[in-house]
């Protein structure tokens, strides 16, 4: 199959490197899913790029334009722009469709950038990825069967957290929010009174980062405020082959 396009893997931004250095693997994992440049002479050169809506070296625009003139320098007049993000949120309902626009606007008419669905549209197979993350966690045996929080960050947007309700039903889990209400506290709390031991909390981030740390913090601090249950933290979705395949299913609808 010829490569039609390059890819544009867009995420937040942060000032800690790890969310910037785990989206580059991921790009490497997409990669290798993509068929090679016709041309042998470039079919090293990256077709698939990371960019920041914040805290980058320039404006999202501006980062979308830079990559649209790397497009046409391979002879490839498209560009796919992939939001990595898990919620649908102001930045991926208003925010970069107006850079987006923006770079519409600037670039050479001979290129066209197409705006893809964001990641957490999803929702089937990051279901999967979530089963993933639990079953690395491990309970003591011989106690009450665990129950599990989903952790979000969460979203004040009318049905922003529409998604992250769905995958909780799915894996019979409850959920609780970072920024908005339930708290993971309260959901702790609520399942304590209810006679729980054991509790599994799954963090529905990407990668680790700052929140991911101050998560990990307070679930030390809840461990020692609910000292008669069990406590267990699981990683991020992170990096992985299954969450590149999954972005690939995004590229192929």
């Amino acid at each position: 199959m010829k490569l039609r396009s390059t890819y544009l893997l867009v995420s937040h931004g942060s000032r800690d490197p790890r969310p910037q250095i785990a989206l580059n693997n991921l790009a490497q994992l997409l990669s290798q899913n993509l068929p090679i440049l016709s041309n042998s002479a470039v079919s090293a050169v990256p077709v698939v790029g990371t960019a920041t809506l914040e805290l980058g070296p320039t404006s999202l625009h501006e980062q979308i334009c830079h990559f649209g003139e790397h497009t046409l320098s391979l002879g490839l007049t498209e560009v796919q722009i992939l939001p990595v993000f898990l919620l649908p949120g102001v930045h991926v309902a208003e925010d970069i469709p107006a850079q987006v626009e923006i770079a519409r606007q600037t670039v050479s008419s001979k290129l066209e950038i197409n705006l893809q669905p964001h990641l957490g549209t999803q929702a089937a197979g990051l279901t999967k990825l979530v089963k993933t993350q639990m079953q690395e966690v491990a309970f003591l045996p011989n106690l009450r069967s665990p129950k599990w929080i989903l952790l979000s960050h969460g979203s004040r947007r009318p049905s922003g957290n529409s998604t992250v309700e769905e995958i909780a039903s799915k894996i019979g889990a409850k959920t609780a929010y970072w920024s908005v209400k339930p708290s993971l506290e309260e959901r702790i709390d609520s399942l304590v009174r209810d006679g729980q031991q054991q509790i599994g909390i799954v963090p529905y981030f990407l990668f680790n980062g700052g929140i991911t740390d101050a998560i990990a913090q307070k679930v030390a601090q809840l461990k020692q405020q609910f000292a008669t249950a069990e406590l267990h933290l699981a990683n991020p979705l992170g990096a992985t082959v299954e969450l590149a395949d999954l972005i690939g299913e995004l590229i192929q609808k």
